[in-house]
């Protein structure tokens, strides 16, 4: 059963997606918040960064992308994830996808973003794939119930900076951590883990992060970041130590931010959701966020699996009780045990 459920056409994953939208090559980049954050030359001229190409902000990462056809199976989208796939583009087929009637009215034009290479089409990422798995989970059993420590998928390489470490000696782990699709945990003195920064959640804030990267540490980096945006006195601070190197550029952006009268805060009310939620270190708010999503070698891989996609995260950090850190759990791990299940890839062609 679950054997036959890896075999099943990646075509039925693509229900309800929508078709890709697509930039032209010549565009320019209006939000440059990723360049800002991996370079440090744009860092101290981000309003040049601003200008770049939009190729720019695209990795030259072979296999980041792969294409796959409609009639692919699951199990060849899940070795294409693990060889390091990010996302999965496949062609969408409309005469499925919708009623004639509506495909006549809703016919695209050639010139519609939408088409490629004169054919809709629509990626998955591995979120895409858990999630489908976990909707059929019960044909996996009795593995789901095993817990994460059992089953040995705890990865114990974990991308780290201590509290007080400049955040500006983070930029190579951000660039790992887009790679990895991941996040930096922050720990303390004792590797307990604190909180996190992740380039999902540094994509959320306004460019003056780029100034807050170059001058705060790690830990204030997180203050600066949370959802309630950050106080005045991590403002002046930015600020000051901005003037004292001479990044006037940087310090005129903050200024653009910032002014005496009304101090921008980042956010708006809509941003709050609530209390803190269960599984977290803080507060959890869609988009904006510095605490990490944890779980315990304890907990099984069912239970971690819901609470990856409920919470629409890639990983979760494993600590003890005391929030000592012992690792980390990605989608990549978990796709890696339920590949495990269907053998070798040679037994695909008996299938």
């Amino acid at each position: 059963m679950a054997i036959t459920l890896l075999a099943t056409e990646i075509s039925d994953l693509c229900l309800g997606k929508p078709p890709l939208r697509s930039l032209p090559v010549t565009a320019t980049v209006a939000d440059a918040v990723f360049t800002l954050k991996n370079s440090e030359e744009n860092l101290v001229n981000p309003l040049n960064a601003l200008q770049s190409n939009v190729l720019d902000l695209v990795s030259n990462v072979k296999g980041q992308i792969r294409h796959l056809e409609p009639n692919s199976s699951l199990l060849e989208a899940i070795d294409c994830i693990l060889e390091g796939a990010q996302n999965l583009v496949i062609p969408i087929d409309t005469n499925v996808r919708s009623s004639p009637r509506i495909n006549q009215l809703t016919k695209p034009s050639h010139l519609d973003p939408a088409i490629h290479c004169n054919q809709e089409v629509c990626w998955l990422t591995q979120e895409d794939v858990v999630r489908f798995l976990l909707n059929s989970i019960g044909v996996f059993s009795p593995i789901p119930a095993f817990t994460i420590e059992v089953l040995d998928i705890i990865d114990k390489s974990t991308l780290t900076v201590h509290f007080d470490d400049p955040a500006i000696t983070m930029l190579p782990l951000i660039s790992c951590s887009l790679m990895e699709q991941t996040s930096i945990g922050v720990v303390n003195k004792d590797n307990r883990l604190i909180g996190e920064i992740s380039p999902f959640t540094l994509a959320s804030c306004d460019e003056t992060v780029a100034a807050a990267i170059t001058t705060l540490s790690a830990g204030d980096l997180m203050a600066y970041i949370d959802f309630t945006g950050p106080s005045d006195d991590l403002v002046n601070l930015v600020k000051m130590r901005l003037s004292k190197r001479k990044l006037t550029s940087m310090l005129d952006l903050m200024d653009d931010y910032f002014n005496p009268s009304s101090l921008f805060s980042g956010c708006s009310s809509d941003d709050e959701f609530g209390p803190s939620k269960n599984g977290c270190v803080g507060r959890f708010y869609p988009g904006k966020r510095s605490e990490a999503i944890v779980c315990h070698p304890w907990n099984s891989l069912m239970a971690v699996m819901v609470q990856m996609v409920a919470l629409r995260v890639s990983y979760a950090w494993v600590v003890q009780q005391d929030y000592t850190l012992v690792g980390i759990v990605t989608f990549s791990e978990i796709l890696k045990q339920f590949r495990s299940i269907a053998g070798s890839s040679n037994n695909i062609s008996s299938w």
